[in-house]
Parts: C-alpha cells; sequence; structure tokens
C-alpha cells in the first residue's frame, strides 16, 4: 500500500517574501530582525502608524531614524511628487536647474547663521564626506576629530568618522588622518586638535550612541575652540534636524552657528531621496577654483528638491517642531512613571523633544524589548552602537492618544520582560 504524504501548506506572501529576503538580500539581517520580532512587512502607512500584510497596526517608533518626521506616506507631500511626474524627472545633474535653486533658497532662509551654499547628495553619509572633503579643501589640512560611539554614514570618507570599529575594520586600511575622542569631554577635544586639524565632526545628539545629547556648554566650546585654533566646525543634523528635537535645528537649542551643517532623511519628506550639505559662504571659495570637485548624479534630483520643499513647508505651517516638543513632554511624563515602577529595569531616560532614548542594564535588553514591544503594537529598535538603549524616534505627527498607546505597550512590555529569569524584580 503506497501511503501518501499530505502536501505542506505554501507558505504565505509574507513567509515567502522574508524568504526571499533572507536567500537574496540579507540573510542576517532577517534572522536578527526575526529574533526582535519585527519580522513584518509594511503595507498601508499613514501618520505615525503603518499596518503589515496581515492588516496589524503598528505606531511607528523607528520612522528609518528620522526619515518620516512628516509621517508615514504624508497625503500632502504624495500629490506634490504625483504633480511632479507630470512635468520633471531627476532633471541633469550637469545643468543649473530651477528646483535646486529653490529648495537651496529656502535652507538658506531657514538655516542658522550665516550658512549660506548647499551642495546636495542622494543620502547622508553622502552629505557628510562632502563636508569632510570640503573642510580639507578649504583649510589645507588633514585631520578631522569626531567622537567615540559616532555615526556619521556608511560611505568613503564618513566611514573613517565612525567612532565604531566593527563597522571599520573589514576595511582597512580606511582614509587617513581622523581620530575620536569621548562624546561631551571638551578637554579631550581640546587635547587632540593639532595644527593640521581641518574639522571637529560630530551629531548635537548621538543617535546610534544612545541618544546622548550634547551639553550646551559642549557646543560652545567647541565653536570657541574651531575659531581660536582655525578649524571648522561640522554638525551632522541628519537625525536631529528639521523639528525632531523641538527646534528646527537642533543646534539652535545652544545658539551655535556651525561652519558646515548636514541634513538628509526627512529632508526627503519620507518618499524620494535626497540630502544636503550647508555651509558658509566664505567656504565657498574652495569650489570657486574646483567647480566640479564634487559631483553626485542624482543628488538634489529635481523630484527630490520639489518634495524637499514641500516638507518644508509642511513642517512650518504645521508647526511640527514645536508640537514634537510638547509630545516629547508627554512622553516624559510616562517616562517619569515607568522610572518609579520599573527602577532594575530602566536605569535612565535621554531625551530631546522626539529623539528618545531608554537606558537599561545591560546589552541584551534591548533587543529583547523591541520584540516585546512589536507584540504590543509598537515598531522600535535598540540603538546599533549601544544595544543597552532603546531609541524611540516617532513621525512628528505622532498625536496624544498615539503617545500614551506607545506608553502603555512599554509598560505591557516591561511587565513580560521581568517576568523572565534573571530580569525579575528584587
Amino acid at each position: 500500500m503506497v501511503r501518501h504524504e499530505k502536501p505542506a501548506d505554501p507558505p504565505s506572501g509574507r513567509q515567502q517574501a522574508i524568504a526571499d529576503f533572507a536567500r537574496y538580500v540579507n540573510p542576517q539581517k532577517a534572522r536578527i530582525l526575526r529574533n526582535a520580532g519585527l519580522d513584518m512587512l509594511e503595507a498601508r502607512r499613514a501618520g505615525a502608524s503603518v499596518w503589515d500584510t496581515e492588516g496589524r497596526r503598528y505606531v511607528d517608533c523607528i520612522s528609518s531614524a528620522g526619515t518620516f518626521n512628516m509621517g508615514r506616506r504624508n497625503p500632502e507631500l504624495v500629490r506634490v511628487l504625483k504633480d511632479a511626474l507630470d512635468e520633471h524627472d531627476l532633471g541633469s545633474f550637469f545643468l543649473c536647474r530651477r528646483p535646486q535653486a529653490d529648495l537651496a533658497k529656502r535652507l538658506c532662509e531657514i538655516s542658522p547663521g550665516n550658512l549660506r551654499y548647499t551642495m546636495f547628495g542622494a543620502g547622508g553619509g553622502e552629505a557628510n564626506d562632502f563636508a569632510i572633503k570640503l573642510a580639507r579643501g578649504f583649510t589645507g589640512k588633514t585631520e578631522i576629530i569626531s567622537t567615540l560611539k559616532a555615526y556619521h554614514g556608511h560611505t568613503g570618507f564618513a566611514l573613517s568618522a565612525i567612532g565604531r570599529d566593527a563597522y571599520k575594520k573589514p576595511f582597512f586600511p580606511l582614509v587617513p588622518g581622523f581620530r575620536q575622542v569621548p562624546y561631551n569631554d571638551l578637554e579631550a577635544m581640546r587635547a587632540a586638535i593639532t595644527a593640521r586639524t581641518a574639522a571637529i565632526l560630530l551629531e548635537p545628539v548621538q543617535g546610534e550612541g544612545g541618544v546622548i545629547p550634547a551639553r550646551d556648554d559642549y557646543l560652545l566650546g567647541l565653536r570657541e575652540l574651531c575659531d581660536r585654533h582655525e578649524c571648522l566646525l561640522i554638525l551632522d543634523e541628519i537625525q536631529t534636524g528639521l523639528g525632531r528635537t523641538g527646534r528646527m535645528f537642533c543646534t539652535e537649542h545652544a545658539g551655535v552657528v556651525p561652519d558646515i551643517l548636514t541634513l538628509g532623511k526627512s529632508l526627503s519628506g519620507g518618499l524620494y531621496p535626497i540630502s544636503a550639505t550647508l555651509y558658509r559662504e566664505e567656504l565657498g571659495d574652495f569650489l570657486l577654483v574646483n567647480p566640479f570637485v564634487h559631483l553626485s548624479t542624482f543628488g538634489g534630483s529635481d523630484l527630490g528638491c520639489i518634495v524637499a520643499l514641500a516638507a518644508i513647508d509642511y513642517l512650518i505651517e504645521h508647526r511640527l517642531p514645536e508640537h514634537a516638543a510638547r509630545m516629547g513632554e508627554r512622553f516624559q511624563a510616562g517616562f517619569d512613571r515607568l522610572r518609579m515602577k520599573y527602577p532594575h529595569l530602566l536605569l535612565e531616560t535621554r531625551r530631546k523633544g522626539l529623539m528618545m532614548g531608554l537606558q537599561f542594564a545591560n546589552d541584551s535588553l534591548g533587543p529583547r524589548l523591541s520584540y516585546q514591544l512589536a507584540r504590543n503594537s509598537v515598531l522600535a529598535i535598540y540603538s546599533g552602537n549601544e544595544p543597552s538603549v532603546m531609541r524611540l524616534m516617532p513621525p512628528l505627527v505622532i498625536e496624544p492618544g498615539e503617545v500614551d498607546l506607545v506608553l502603555e505597550a512599554l509598560d505591557r512590555s516591561f511587565e513580560a520582560l521581568m517576568s523572565q529569569p534573571g530580569i525579575g524584580r528584587e
């Protein structure tokens, strides 16, 4: 008698897509996301929420590290992009173009101090690459000082400025002339500066480093050091810029004007890739002699500039920086309650606007919390350079009720963690 085995059920669309991702894109990334409970597929997106292919709603507290400041698939920006496609394409990178001129002018108007010119790119790493090149080219010096646990992108020059060896070691030798010092340590920075220092490069809030805000006196001290030693101050606002911290630019909290400022992520409106490097007029002297020293085929495309201009207008019209400050305070009140309830689990909270970090006792708790939050309909991921910190960066359009949903999810997730071996209450 021949026995016929029942055929296995075919994989679901989600299972097949994730299996294909693992097979053809990045198997280890798929494995890590599965272990963190984040092996979902985005389907519908709106406001601060995303729905998976099975119809489950999540509050998005990842938002691609601040890419979706204006919300997921913002309908006003979608309309602008659709309308632009009736007339525009990428545009020729070699020619002068009206959308680039309009966006550069707008960035000059809203940026702090005397930042005048803009060089466009397609991603944040590219923006930092040009910032470093400009600093070296203008000053004629070679050294760049960044900070430990910093993140500035994985591309060429920017890779050398990252403050984590794990990202860099496979690619040694890197571009020479880079060193890292501790963050928020003005004396360490003072000791590191030499006659060869072209620039200091840092994030006003370290994101991947565990959501560490720079102290105001630290930023003011760096500005003074740069002025005294005739080197440049580069602020990487790719995550912090455009409303994230409760101001249009994070550097405004301290009243410090950098020589170069980089933007990316949310400049795209979450719809079309674009980044920007803003710099003082005097630094433009280097490009007078070398006008084609840096080119980007897709950087500052017509479509990207049109969407970015609309994103800035939306940000200002809807007063999103102010809204981010208010929602951040609502989160903070909830964090304070959670710290009192779970003092052995949640050690510290750090926040500037809606750039928020929850510090836990050890590196294992970040991944565990990602898993629990996903089970409670919140997407969040721990900091790449500091896994003991859960980073929360929801879209700036998040509403009070959604803030409360996240806080309730954190409470339930903490309770679940406390029941696990080796973590429970004393």
